[in-house]
């Protein structure tokens, strides 16, 4: 065996299918990372893996270990990433009018530079994806330039990105949300790739991160509840003058009402941050005349910041715990083994 102090032997091609990596970024080297290797031998903690008396230790000359976009890997980096036990974050959006004085994209930028931000934070632990950039806005069609994505097609073109990247190896998977009515959609791909696939997928919204610090919104809020944000609102608009100021239309910026919050109804609002128990979602033109949903005129660049930093940090919080948290073991209770596969093209137990 080769010295274990010869850090500048590189990690071979292959490796045992029950390979484990551990260890740190070393930071003085944009291209190469420290990992240790487990071959089914017992570690040796901050050295590497014992055989016998002896200690082998690699070093992945490899952007893997540095590069959070995923786009920007080559196929063999892509194996190394696998290696590391990265986390793939996909950010899903949508491309729908928000309001005379936003762009089109904002459902865009927002959740991209989210994930980009948190990438930058942890290149060692995640991967963002290229943008899923079209959503579900059937119901905003009223609004020129919205552009629709069938649920079904919606679905089908998640899923069957989650499923390439649980196929490569990656098994920790996010779909980052930034357009409120993909949630259900997004709730049910994350869903199926749970049981589907060997891989666990997680769907999170971006402006919910924002509710982790209990204290955050209510220090940085100004806009009353519920509606103040909804869409166009105080809290985007914000955060796209920060993120792309230059392209908001600031002589336009107007608050806008959603028509039946104003019933004060006890059962039927909608807010960014809570919604009545049964609030109807119908055509977005029959409550609101100018496709703004909230207290825009509220918004500040200095606010954009502040939300930007807040989701950033616990976007990288959940992915570093997500990253090492262990697979919850799933159980069979069948008195006799089922005699055909299971439907729905859902996963055996124990594959």
């Amino acid at each position: 065996m080769d010295d274990p102090r010869d850090d500048n032997r590189r990690l071979p091609a292959r490796m045992n299918d029950r390979a484990v990596l551990l260890g740190t970024i070393d930071r003085t080297r944009d291209d190469a990372a420290c990992i240790m290797v487990d071959r089914g031998l017992r570690p040796n903690v901050g050295r590497g893996w014992t055989i016998g008396d002896q200690t082998e230790t690699f070093t992945m000359t490899s952007r893997a270990a540095t590069e959070y976009r995923y786009e920007k890997l080559t196929w063999p980096e892509i194996n190394d990433a696998v290696e590391l036990g990265k986390v793939c974050v996909l950010p899903c959006s949508a491309v729908e009018q928000h309001g005379p004085h936003l762009p089109l994209d904002v459902d865009v930028v927002c959740p991209t530079e989210i994930a980009r931000g948190a990438g930058r934070a942890i290149p060692e632990k995640m991967l963002v994806l290229p943008t899923f950039h079209y959503g579900y806005t059937g119901h905003v069609m009223d609004f020129p330039g919205t552009i629709n994505m069938h649920f079904e097609h919606f679905i089908a073109g998640v899923l069957d990105v989650v499923k390439s990247l649980a196929y490569h190896g990656f098994k920790k998977i996010v779909l980052l949300n930034g357009h409120g009515s993909n949630w259900p959609n997004l709730d049910l791909i994350a869903r199926r790739a749970n049981l589907e696939t060997d891989g666990e997928c997680v769907p999170v919204c971006w402006w919910s991160l924002l509710t982790v610090d209990r204290d955050f919104l209510p220090g940085w809020r100004q806009s009353k509840f519920p509606g103040g944000c909804a869409h166009a609102c105080e809290l985007e608009t914000s955060l796209y003058l920060y993120l792309d100021g230059d392209n908001v239309r600031k002589d336009q910026i107007q608050s806008g009402t959603i028509s039946f919050n104003e019933e004060a109804s006890p059962f039927m609002w909608v807010d960014l941050f809570g919604a009545g128990p049964s609030t109807l979602i119908s055509w977005t033109s029959s409550y609101s005349e100018t496709g703004v949903l909230g207290a825009a005129e509220l918004a500040t660049a200095e606010k954009g910041r502040l939300a930007y930093e807040e989701a950033v940090k616990q976007l990288a919080r959940f992915i570093s715990w997500f990253k090492d948290r262990p697979k919850d073991v799933r159980r069979d209770y069948h008195r006799r083994p089922p005699t055909m596969p299971v439907p729905w093209g859902q996963r055996p137990v124990g594959s």
